[in-house]
């Protein structure tokens, strides 16, 4: 039994260096193409949440009880992107 362990292992050692190196590029290669994804989606996330209007709206009372006196319930969500009750801020202390 222990020659054929040791046939075995003199029979893979060759096979060795090549398969380690190219599965130690094949995990790196997988890493930064995951930190690559997740970047990709946090700017595109990023993107999505900055078209949202609510803050410059004359309604938003940046209260977290009361967000918004008109839509409380889709306030500082995707669904307030195309809000058709939206009205600017017209005083300056507002903000």
């Amino acid at each position: 039994m222990l020659e054929l362990i040791s046939f075995l292992i003199h029979g893979i050692q060759p096979f060795l260096v090549p398969i380690c190196f190219v599965g130690a590029w094949v995990v790196t290669i997988l890493c930064v193409w995951s930190l690559w994804v997740a970047a990709r989606d946090s700017v595109s996330a990023a993107k999505q949440m900055h078209q949202i209007p609510c803050t410059g709206c004359q309604f938003f009372t940046s209260d977290y009880r009361l967000k918004c006196t008109v839509h409380p319930s889709i306030a500082n969500t995707e669904a307030a992107i195309n809000c058709l009750d939206f009205q600017a801020k017209t005083n300056p202390y507002l903000y």
